[in-house]
C-alpha cells in the first residue's frame, strides 16, 4: 500500500481502486495487501490510539493530520478495502513491458522479459505477491498438509545410521538425529567397535543459515585432513574448507565461491579443485591449492577454452592417478597426472573429437576405457599405462546392439560391468581369471540397482544399493565368489508399511510411430481397473538420464489414499539404449512429448485412470516436458506439478551469458542456426501459450536456482495467467532461500512435499 502527492491515499483491491483526496492514485495488487497489519494500524489510529501513527508514517506514507481531515472517507475506504480482502484474493498480474526479440528475421514480443532483473525490487515484489496468493488459495489444505507432514515424520526414522563402508583404515558413515535437519559425518578406525570420530556436524555448520548444503568432501592420503565444500545460498557456489581430524580444528585455509569439486594429491597437502565462470556457471578451470597458502595464490593448471565443454577433477580408484575430465554432450577428453607428483603437468590421454565419448579408470598396468568408438551402446577397451593413444586400445567387452554398457567397477579378482537391457539395470560379474561370467538376480519387474562405496580393491564383496517401487532402499553385500548376497540394511518404513500390500507392474505403451515405451507403475492391492482412480504420471526424458523405478517413502501417502503412481520411461532418456536418447533430442525432441502423451492415453485406455483423475509431474527438463505436453494436450490432464521448469527454451538458448546455454547446444540445438531456431520455437512452452483452457497447475521455482533461472517459471505463469480462458488453479511458489534442488533441511523438505501432495489431493477430491 502506498500514497503519493502529499496527503492523498489510494486504495485498491484486485482491479478496483478508490481515490481519497487530490492528486495521484496509488495502485496495490490484491496479493500485495497485508489486511491484518494495515487495517489494524488504521483503525487503532481512528479510535484514538496514536501509538500506531508512527507505523502509518513510516510504512504507508500517510501523515497523522490526514486522518483528522478525512475521517469519513477513510472509514469508507477501510470498509471497501476489508470487503475485498475477505474474499478469495484475485491472482496478481505482472506488469506488461514489451521487449522486442528478433532473430533470423522473425520477431517475438516478450511482455515479461523484465522479470529477469533479479535486483529489481518490483521483481521480488511480484514473486512475493504470487507466494501470498498461493498461500491464500492453499489455506484450506493446511490441515491436510499438516497430516501429510506428520505422516512423513512418523514414517521416516528420525534417528538413523547409514551402512558403514571401509575406505583405507577407517569405516565411514553418516547418522541423523531426531529433531535435527542435517547429517553428521563420522568414522571409526579399524573396526566398527572402535570409538566414533565426528568429522563434520552439518547441523552446527548450518546454524544461522536459511539454506545449507555440504557438496563434496574428501580425505587426504594420510587420513588426517578433511576437505569439504559448503553452500549457504543454494546457487551451488561453494566454499572449500579444511579440518585437521587429529586435532578437530578447522584450518585457516578457505577457497571461496567455487564448484565444490575436488581431489587430493598423495602428498597430504595439495588439493586440486574446479572453478566455475561467475556468470555462465560453466565449470572451466582447474586450480592447485597447497595448504598454508592463500587461495589467491593458487596455481591455475588448466582452462577449458571451448565454451561447449565443462571440466572437473577426480582421482582413480587405485589412487595412482589424478584425472581432469572435459565433457560435453557428444564428446569427452581426459588428462592424467601421477598423484605422487602434484607439481607436475597433466598429460593428454587421447584427444577429443566430435561424437567420441569415453570414460577411464586404472588398474595395475592398464587403463580401462568405456568408449562409444564404433559402438553406439559403448564397449570396454584397455590400454597400457605408458601408451594411451587410441591406436593402442584393445577390446575387452565388445559392443552389443541390445545392451547399453553404462560403467564398470574394478576389483582385484573380478570386473563388475553395469549394463542396461530392456530398460533395466543388470550387474554382470566377470572374473579376470576367465571363469564364466554371471549376473546378480533381481526378482522384481522394475527396480533400481547400482554399485556403491566400493573403495577396496582386494575384497570379493560387491556393495550395491537396491530399491523398487515397493521395496525400500536397501544395501547389499554380494560375495562374487560364492554368489551369496547379504542384506545389510533396508530402510525401515515406520507406521505399519508392508511391501506385500502394494503391486508393482511393468507395461509397454505403443506410441504413434510404433515404438514401445516402458511404463513402471505401483498401487495398493485391491485396486480395480475401472478408470476411477487418480494417477500421478512422472516423466523426464532428457540428457540421456534414465529414470529408474525407485522407492519413495513420501509416495506411500498417495498410494494409501487410492492414487496410482507411474513413470513413463520416454525417449530422451537412455533406458532402452543410446538410440533411445538420440531419438529424443535435437530435431527429434518432440518424440519425448508425444511419448508421454501416448503413455497417458495408454493408461486411460487400460482403465487405470481417466482424464478427470490424471495428473502429470516433471521438473527441470521434465518441467519443459510438462509445459510442452500441456500445450499439446491440455484436455488429457486434471492437473500438473511443474517444478523448476525449463519453459523459455528459445530465449534461454539464444543467450550465451545464461548458465549452461553453450554446453547444451548439442542437446537442444543452437538456435543461431535457423533450422534449430524454427524447431525450438515450434515447441518452446512459453512461446506456444495461447488463449485456451489449461489444467490446474502448481509451478515451483527457487530464486537462487543455478540450473533453470527463476524468471522462466515466473514469466511462464505471468503469461499463462493473462491468456488462459479457464478458472482452473494456476499457482506459482518461489522458494526465496533455495536453489535448483529446493529447500534444505529435513523438516523443510517434508513440508515442501506435503504442500505439493496437498495440491493434487485437493484436486482429486481427497481432503484427509
Amino acid at each position: 500500500m502506498s500514497s503519493e502527492s502529499g496527503g492523498d491515499l489510494g486504495l485498491a483491491v484486485g482491479d478496483k481502486q478508490l481515490a481519497v483526496g487530490r492528486g495521484k492514485v496509488a495502485f496495490i495488487p490484491a496479493s500485495d495487501c497485508h489486511p491484518c497489519k494495515e487495517i489494524f494500524a488504521i483503525t487503532t489510529v481512528l479510535w484514538g490510539d496514536m501509538s500506531h501513527a508512527n507505523y502509518m508514517e513510516k510504512n504507508m506514507n500517510i501523515r497523522k493530520d490526514f486522518f483528522h481531515r478525512n475521517l469519513f472517507l477513510i472509514v469508507v475506504s477501510i470498509a471497501f478495502f476489508y470487503q475485498g480482502c475477505t474474499k478469495t484474493n484475485q491472482p496478481p498480474r505482472a506488469e506488461v513491458i514489451e521487449t522486442r526479440l528478433e532473430k533470423h528475421g522473425h520477431v517475438r514480443v516478450d511482455p515479461y522479459y523484465w522479470l529477469k532483473e533479479r535486483e529489481n525490487p518490483k521483481v521480488i515484489d511480484y514473486l512475493r505477491a504470487e507466494n501470498q496468493y498461493t498461500d491464500v488459495i492453499m489455506a484450506p489444505t493446511k490441515a491436510l498438509q499438516e497430516t501429510l507432514f506428520t505422516e512423513f515424520k512418523t514414517r521416516i526414522k528420525q534417528t538413523d545410521l547409514s551402512v558403514p563402508y571401509k575406505m583405507d583404515d577407517y569405516y565411514y558413515y553418516t547418522r541423523v538425529e531426531g529433531g535435527k535437519d542435517y547429517p553428521i559425518y563420522c568414522r571409526k578406525k579399524g573396526t566398527l567397535q572402535g570409538e566414533e570420530q565426528v568429522m563434520l556436524d552439518a547441523n552446527e555448520r548450518a546454524a544461522g543459515h536459511g539454506y545449507y548444503s555440504v557438496g563434496q568432501w574428501a580425505i587426504s592420503s594420510s587420513q588426517n585432513l578433511m576437505a569439504f565444500s559448503e553452500d549457504t545460498v543454494g546457487r551451488r557456489f561453494y566454499d572449500i574448507r579444511f579440518k585437521n581430524l587429529s586435532s578437530g580444528k578447522l584450518l585457516d585455509d578457505c577457497i571461496p565461491q567455487v564448484t565444490g569439486n575436488m581431489a587430493w594429491a598423495n602428498d597430504n597437502k595439495t588439493l586440486f579443485y574446479t572453478r566455475q565462470d561467475p556468470h555462465t556457471l560453466r565449470w572451466y578451470q582447474i586450480y592447485r591449492h597447497v595448504l598454508g597458502t592463500p587461495a589467491s595464490k593458487d596455481a591455475l593448471v588448466f582452462t577449458e577454452k571451448d565454451s561447449t565443454f565443462s571440466c572437473g577433477v577426480r582421482k582413480s580408484k587405485s589412487k595412482r592417478f589424478l584425472f581432469i575430465a572435459s565433457h560435453q554432450t557428444l564428446s569427452s577428453e581426459y588428462q592424467i597426472m601421477d598423484a605422487d607428483q602434484p607439481a607436475g603437468a597433466f598429460k593428454l590421454f587421447t584427444p577429443r573429437r566430435r561424437d567420441h565419448l569415453y570414460d577411464i579408470d586404472h588398474y595395475g598396468d592398464y587403463f580401462y576405457i568405456v568408449t562409444n568408438h564404433e559402438a553406439k551402446n559403448f564397449r570396454l577397451m584397455k590400454t597400457p599405462v605408458s601408451r594411451t593413444a587410441q591406436k593402442f586400445w584393445q577390446e575387452v567387452i565388445p559392443h552389443r546392439t541390445d545392451v547399453l554398457l553404462e560403467g564398470i567397477e574394478i576389483f582385484k579378482n573380478q570386473l563388475v560391468v553395469v549394463e542396461r537391457k530392456n530398460g533395466l539395470i543388470q550387474l554382470c560379474i566377470k572374473p579376470w581369471s576367465g571363469d564364466p561370467m554371471h549376473y546378480i538376480d533381481f526378482e522384481e519387474p522394475a527396480y533400481a540397482a547400482y554399485p556403491t562405496n566400493n573403495y577396496d580393491f582386494n575384497t570379493p564383496l560387491l556393495r550395491y544399493s537396491y530399491s523398487s517401487l515397493t521395496t525400500p532402499h536397501s544395501i547389499y553385500d554380494y560375495d562374487m565368489d560364492s554368489r551369496q548376497k547379504e542384506l545389510l540394511k533396508r530402510d525401515e518404513v515406520l507406521g505399519g508399511y508392508d511391501l506385500n500390500n502394494y503391486v508393482s507392474e511393468r507395461h509397454y505403451a505403443k506410441t504413434r510411430d510404433g515404438v514401445k515405451v516402458p511404463i513402471s507403475l505401483v498401487y495398493r492391492k485391491g485396486m480395480t481397473k475401472d478408470g476411477s482412480h487418480p494417477l500421478l504420471l512422472y516423466g523426464y526424458g532428457s540428457y540421456g538420464y534414465s529414470m529408474d523405478a525407485r522407492f519413495n517413502p513420501f509416495r506411500v501417502s498417495l498410494l494409501d489414499r487410492g492414487f496410482i503412481y507411474a513413470i513413463a520411461h520416454i525417449r530422451g532418456g537412455q533406458e532402452m539404449g543410446r538410440w533411445w536418447y538420440e531419438d529424443g533430442k535435437l530435431l527429434k525432441k518432440k518424440n519425448t512429448f508425444t511419448d508421454f502423451i501416448d503413455c497417458a492415453d495408454y493408461l486411460v485406455a487400460q482403465n487405470y485412470t481417466s482424464p478427470e483423475k490424471l495428473f502429470a509431474q516433471g521438473g527441470s527438463a521434465g518441467g519443459l516436458l510438462m509445459g510442452a505436453v500441456l500445450n499439446m494436450r491440455p484436455d488429457l490432464f486434471k492437473g500438473a506439478l511443474v517444478a523448476v521448469p525449463f519453459v523459455d527454451v528459445l530465449t534461454t538458448m539464444l543467450d550465451e551469458s545464461i548458465p549452461l546455454t553453450t554446453s547444451e547446444f548439442d542437446e537442444w540445438g543452437n538456435p543461431n542456426v535457423k533450422e534449430y531456431y524454427d524447431y525450438i520455437l515450434s515447441y518452446s512452452p512459453y512461446d506456444n501459450l495461447k488463449a485456451r483452457a489449461y489444467p490446474n497447475m502448481l509451478v515451483l521455482t527457487s530464486l537462487h536456482d543455478s540450473q533453470v533461472q527463476y524468471w522462466e517459471p515466473a514469466k511462464y505463469v505471468a503469461r499463462l495467467r493473462a491468456l488462459k480462458t479457464d478458472d482452473n488453479l494456476l499457482l506459482l511458489k518461489t522458494e526465496m532461500e533455495a536453489g535448483h534442488g529446493g529447500v534444505s533441511g529435513r523438516d523443510k523438505r517434508y513440508r515442501e512435499t506435503a504442500f505439493d501432495y496437498a495440491f493434487i489431493l485437493k484436486l482429486a477430491g481427497i481432503e484427509k
